[in-house]
């Protein structure tokens, strides 16, 4: 009955090691490739804000890591810079808008150094099904209402929703949602006006999403 007991016992753990080792073989082999799409996703926001000829430099690997309260929260934010031979063009900056009807909204908003804005994009959002959803460009292009925007004044009363006496659409039964995103944006694009050469004389202290 023991050696029954200890062979049985032989065999699980040999199971366990061979199981353990076959999950740690898949997730290094898979670890690379979901890194690699990653990595393909963020530059496909990227070039969708950005226009690829617009700039010659790796994108991806010109990223700053920054923290300001202007940027809606304490967490570091990213800044991917876009340059042509040197020079600066635009920068693209993630950002949350904390006031999301559920919560916050991970954005990316993209300007140019003559203070308009290239691009926005959501990154992610936890916002109604077919009503707050609609910040997303798969769901309605009123995110595209950004692009040639110039950045605002202290003081722009143009820079909110129709219901505030703005500029920017909100959605039917839903207003704080595009209300969050239009502060948020009007928010970081002011921030970037203040600090863009700030950010363009500094050497790059990221390496994309890693």
């Amino acid at each position: 009955m023991n050696i029954s007991i200890q062979k049985n016992s032989r065999v699980l753990a040999l199971f366990a090691i061979v199981c353990t080792a076959i999950v740690g073989i898949v997730h290094e082999t898979t670890k690379n490739r979901i890194a690699i799409q990653k990595q393909q996703h963020l530059l496909n926001i990227l070039h969708s804000i950005i226009a690829p000829e617009r700039l010659n430099n790796n994108i991806y690997q010109d990223c700053l890591t920054i923290t300001n309260a202007e940027l809606g929260t304490v967490t570091p934010q990213k800044v991917y810079l876009a340059k042509y031979n040197d020079k600066p063009v635009a920068a693209a900056i993630t950002t949350i808008a904390p006031d999301g009807y559920n919560g916050n909204i991970e954005l990316i908003v993209a300007l140019n150094m003559n203070d308009t804005i290239s691009g926005v994009r959501v990154l992610e959002h936890q916002e109604t099904p077919g009503l707050g959803d609609n910040i997303d460009e798969r769901k309605s292009p009123w995110i595209l209402s950004f692009n040639d925007k110039k950045i605002p004044a202290e003081k722009d009363s143009q820079w909110h929703v129709a219901k505030d006496g703005g500029i920017f659409d909100q959605f039917t039964g839903a207003t704080i949602t595009p209300r969050a995103v239009v502060k948020a944006v009007k928010k970081t694009a002011r921030y970037f006006k203040q600090h863009k050469q700030e950010l363009f004389n500094q050497k790059a202290n990221c390496r994309g999403n890693s």
